[in-house]
């Protein structure tokens, strides 16, 4: 299966377990990310948040993919703590409210900028100022452009390690003024690590 098909096909609780696996297994570069530039928690509380959307991943997959996806977010927003639960969680809200069950390519390009503008507007923040936003407008844009997957992931990935020379301007790290300059932020790694999972998984099928 390729992004380019309908999301009717998708096996949510697989994409849930991919997330969650992906998360712990990164969650102490995480926490190691976040101790350079900001409470230090960033990796414990992401695991913690999937970790407990995985709890209730067999009841979730048999929901709609809108309800699904509201549900995640409500769940994040419960449980991830810190700054990111509220923002990770409204990007899965704001999927959840403007996608149509069975969305084509189109309409998931069109949701998701919808999503990220949310997180800008419930974050007051912008991209280039060292937030996960620096990866999630990228992603969206190579989305749009009709990517491949892996495209999609790499471009994840690229956006992530290019915050590293930013100056934060918003979150905890923009306390740091010019020290958080040489450090990946956590929020666009940690997007990026939920991107590629997502990917690999819908290409593999």
């Amino acid at each position: 299966m390729s992004v380019d098909e309908t999301m009717s096909r998708i096996d949510l609780s697989a994409l849930i377990a991919a997330v969650a696996d992906t998360v712990s297994a990164h969650a102490e570069e995480l926490t190691a990310l976040d101790q350079a530039i900001g409470d230090g928690d960033h990796g414990l509380n992401m695991k913690r948040g999937f970790e407990a959307v995985r709890a209730e991943s067999v009841a979730l997959a048999e929901k709609p993919l809108p309800d699904a996806l509201k549900a995640i977010g409500t769940k994040l927003v419960m449980t991830v703590g810190g700054a990111s639960g509220p923002l990770f969680g409204t990007l899965f809200l704001t999927l959840g409210k403007e996608l149509p069950t069975e969305p084509d390519r189109t309409e998931l390009a069109a949701a998701f900028g919808k999503a990220v503008d949310a997180v800008a507007a419930r974050g007051k923040s912008q991209a280039g100022q060292k937030t996960m936003l620096d990866v999630l407008y990228p992603v969206q844009a190579a989305l749009a452009a009709g990517r491949t997957g892996a495209e999609i992931a790499d471009a994840a990935d690229t956006a992530a390690e290019a915050t590293k020379p930013l100056k934060a301007i918003r979150g905890r790290a923009s306390f740091l003024g010019d020290r958080s300059i040489g450090h990946v932020d956590p929020g666009a790694r940690s997007s990026a690590l939920i991107v590629r999972a997502i990917t690999k998984t819908l290409e593999r099928g």
